[in-house]
């Protein structure tokens, strides 16, 4: 998915010390081509990242008609991470990858020196409900040939009360097959009926809970739909009190330390690497080889802002 925010450098300051921080989402747009709104939880101004986590998109439920069509647009240095709760989706891109993704699969496309793609939800449904997530590689791996990864096959375990599916990492006896660069963990936890629940957190990393749909308090803490409720390292566990078929989304990762430039769709550590990537979108360099899709179109890179891009973090 393509970053469409007006200002697509963000101020943004990563909590040292907090326990716990609610992130409120803010609305944008998904695409021009859309009247689509998203909520943004990351990056905030509050928390920059969730472990290597630096962009988290949340849409729908929509019923709307042809919800979603991003045109081909560019990306690098990060993953991403495709995660449907209803409708589906055509994912196409550079390396020839035609990939149709339905709720309960994964797709994770690994950008590395750079790649293109699009994204079309299909017509055999109007209703489209998911999230948008990326991954900042690390720097060493940051400029490995890009790829693609589809998974229908991640593990689920269900009890009286809850039905948890893994995506990345380990959680709760689980653990996805997931390719991944850094230590990170997502999974999905729908509650069947209202019920309070614990779990073991990994104390080493940071975590954030999403709440997707429903009623819940994370340690005692009510989060409103939408919005991210940050704990930060040290933590062991996590209390849940939630509303029957509420829905909450995990993320949770070491924290990385690399000092990141993340602008538009690209993730670097200099100004220069920003304005190359730029150039070579613009350009229809070797790096965003073109591919054929339905759209048939391309989203141009927006200008660069009249100062020197920073790294932060």
């Amino acid at each position: 998915m393509s970053n469409l925010a007006a200002s697509p450098e963000f101020e943004a300051v990563q909590a040292s010390v907090a326990h716990s921080v609610l992130l409120n989402p803010r609305l944008v747009e998904l695409t021009p081509r859309s009247g689509i709104s998203i909520k943004r939880t990351l990056p905030h101004r509050e928390i920059r990242l969730i472990g290597a986590w630096c962009f988290v998109d949340h849409y729908g439920p929509t019923n709307q008609s042809g919800a979603m069509k991003v045109a081909a647009h560019p990306h690098t240095g990060l993953q991403t991470v495709t995660w449907l709760f209803s409708g589906e989706v055509e994912h196409r891109d550079s390396v020839g990858s035609v990939q149709q993704i339905k709720p309960g699969e994964l797709n994770i496309m690994t950008a590395g020196f750079g790649i293109s793609h699009s994204e079309l939800s299909s017509n055999s449904t109007d209703d489209l409900h998911g999230i948008q997530l990326w991954i900042a590689l690390p720097d060493q791996d940051r400029f490995i040939k890009p790829s693609f990864n589809h998974h229908d096959d991640l593990p689920i375990s269900q009890s009286e009360n809850t039905r948890i599916q893994v995506f990345i990492g380990s959680f709760s006896g689980l653990t996805a097959p997931t390719k991944n660069y850094s230590p990170l963990l997502g999974a999905e936890i729908l509650f069947k009926k209202q019920a309070e629940e614990s779990f073991d957190l990994n104390n080493k990393f940071e975590h954030g809970f999403l709440l997707v749909e429903g009623q819940a308090k994370i340690n005692g803490q009510e989060v409103p739909v939408g919005s991210l409720l940050y704990l930060s390292t040290g933590n062991n566990h996590v209390e849940l009190e939630c509303t029957k078929y509420s829905r909450l989304i995990l993320l949770g990762g070491e924290p990385l330390l690399e000092p990141l430039i993340m602008w538009w769709n690209f993730i670097a550590r200099t100004h220069d690497e920003i304005v190359e990537m730029r150039e070579d979108w613009e350009n229809d360099a070797v790096r965003f080889t073109a591919f054929w899709d339905q759209i048939g179109e391309k989203i141009p890179a927006p200008q660069l802002p009249n100062l020197k891009l920073r790294p932060r973090n």
